[in-house]
Parts: structure tokens; sequence; C-alpha cells
């Protein structure tokens, strides 16, 4: 199967060289869950033209750090496209700001929370159960965080997979756009979202959060297991 990552952000520039791009993190924690994969990037966030989504096999749409209510010039173009690829029954994962775009796209609010910023390791209750979750006894998944926005409503017809407290929408299902989505980020790993947020130590973050974030990776993640339920849903719907 071919996957086209819509690739929204990069990592940034001064711990690029020691971090593989979002991309390869993606095919990596999706490659074993799928034997024979290959990945194609849309640099969309450096002015690469989206693709039409009847010509792709599979979409994912990664993180960024624009918010959907940006007036970034590739924003509006990704909604349509987003909206073309539900109306072809094209499968699409949104990842973060992909989430957050997928259901702005589908007609949710999405905005900056009164919560504040999201980090560390977040744990999820599943109050549903659609089929690509698959045989999984899970009744909660933990995922690493780094998020400001949320989604604040769902889309018509759109499924809550899992939610906390803290983000009541942190994975959803539409059943009728053949998408799903996840606020966490499981393409990452502990050391990794810890280097991230210590680019904003003391100044976007708190020190005191970023150092209690780092801590909360003590416990484990539940990155693979996302991503076989990820790598599920793709399977399921493409030939």
């Amino acid at each position: 199967m071919k996957l086209t990552i819509i690739e929204t952000g990069h990592v940034p520039a001064s711990i690029s060289a020691d971090w593989p791009s979002y991309p390869a993190m993606f095919e990596a924690l999706l490659a074993p869950h799928m034997p024979g994969l290959t990945v194609e990037t849309v640099e969309l966030y450096s002015g690469a033209t989206l693709p039409a989504p009847a010509n792709l096999e599979a979409i994912l749409i990664t993180g960024a750090a624009a918010g959907v209510y940006d007036d970034t010039p590739w924003m509006q173009p990704l909604f349509e496209f987003i909206r073309a690829a539900a109306t072809a029954g094209m499968p699409q994962i949104g990842i973060c700001f992909g989430h957050q775009a997928i259901a702005k796209a589908l007609g949710a609010e999405v905005t900056k929370s009164d919560k504040g910023w999201g980090i560390g390791r977040h744990d999820y209750q599943i109050r549903a159960r659609p089929d690509w979750l698959g045989d999984s006894a899970a009744t909660r998944f933990a995922l690493g965080v780094s998020h400001q926005d949320q989604v604040l409503s769902l889309p018509p017809g759109a499924l809550t997979v899992a939610g906390s407290d803290f983000c009541p929408y942190a994975a959803i299902d539409y059943p009728s756009a053949t998408a799903i989505s996840f606020q966490g980020h499981p393409e990452y790993s502990p050391e990794f979202a810890c280097a991230l947020y210590a680019i904003r130590k003391g100044t976007i973050l708190a020190s005191d959060k970023v150092d209690a974030a780092g801590d909360s990776f003590s416990q484990p993640l539940d990155n693979n297991l996302v991503g076989k339920w990820m790598a599920r849903f793709l399977s399921s719907h493409t030939s």
C-alpha cells in the first residue's frame, strides 16, 4: 500500500540533525504492521501542491505549528482536500494538527483551549470500539502530546473513540468520511518529545511543567498499539 503523508510541519531546525523527519517517524511506526508499505511525502508547509485525492491510496496528515484558524496560504486548500477525500471515500488519518484539520474541515469547532498547553504523557479512556480497534482488550491508552488547540465539538456523524477530562475529543472516528484521527502523537518517542519541550522551556512552556512532563514518561506509552490500530484502519479500506 502507498501512504501519502501530507507534511504540514517539520522538526524544529535546532534539533533536526538529531531526529528523523515526521514522515520517517510515521513510516517507522506503521511499517512493522503493514508489510509492503511505501510512503510518499507532500511538503505542504513549504509550498508543495496537494494531489487529487482520487489518485491516492491512503492519506496521513501530520502535526504542525500552525493552527486551523491561521491565515496560512495552504490552510483552505487543505480543508478542501480533506473534504474531497471524504467524498471519495479515501482513507485518511489525522494526527495532532491533522486531527484538528479533519475535524474543522468536516464541521467541528476547533480553537485554542482555555485549559492551556498539554504536554507529557496523557492517558485516554476508550469510549467506543470501532472495528479498527480489533480484538484489543484495552480500555485506555496513553500517548505523548504537545498541543494548545483542541477539537471542541464533533462534526455530524462522527464518533468519539477516546478522551480525557483535559481533552474530551482525543480520538475520533468518521464512518461516513472514512477517516480517523488522534490528538496525541503515536510517532513521538519520549526522548523526542522531551527534546521538543526543551526548546520551549521557560518561554512558551513553564519550566516546572516541562520537568513534570518529562517525569510523566516514566510510565509507558502505547505508540505501538495505536500504530496497530492505524494500520488496521488503513488495511481495511485499501486493497
